[in-house]
């Protein structure tokens, strides 16, 4: 095989390589979003149960399914703080906690976010270079 060829390759290589990393961390994202929406949505939940007490709320049953219920002490709140360790906290510190967790996913997704930005400008790169090189060759040849 050419060299040129080789170079083709390796570089083709690499930038499906920086594609399927790009991918995995979009996906990352996206997790990390629902999860940033979720959190919002459980704090207005919180404040809502906790200013209108006789308010029923909607409560996941699992396969889709749901039942209203009322919500017995809106003070009392069961959080999960990690590793599957509950933790019982007022509804002030449950918002604070989840207020903390959604800065906290907002820099990672800032994080994963550049780290996209910097794979598709190496993609870019690269993408340039085979071009580049399919030029030459065709020059060489023609």
């Amino acid at each position: 095989m050419a060299e040129p060829e080789a170079d083709l390759q390796t570089l083709q290589y690499y930038l499906n390589e920086y594609g399927q990393q790009a991918e995995i961390f979009s996906r990352q994202l996206e997790v990390i979003e629902q999860k940033r929406i979720e959190s919002l949505a459980a704090i207005e939940t919180l404040k809502s149960i906790a200013g209108d007490h006789d308010s029923p709320v909607l409560l996941p049953l699992g396969g889709g399914t749901m039942v209203r219920a009322k919500v017995a002490d809106p003070e009392k709140i069961l959080v999960n703080i990690g590793s599957d360790v509950i933790v019982q906290r007022t509804n002030g510190e449950t918002i604070t906690f989840l207020q903390e967790k959604i800065t906290e996913m907002e820099a990672m997704e800032k994080k994963v976010a550049a780290t996209i930005d910097q794979l598709r400008g190496q993609m870019a790169e690269i993408a340039q270079r085979i071009e580049s090189s399919y030029v030459q060759q065709q020059r060489a040849q023609g």
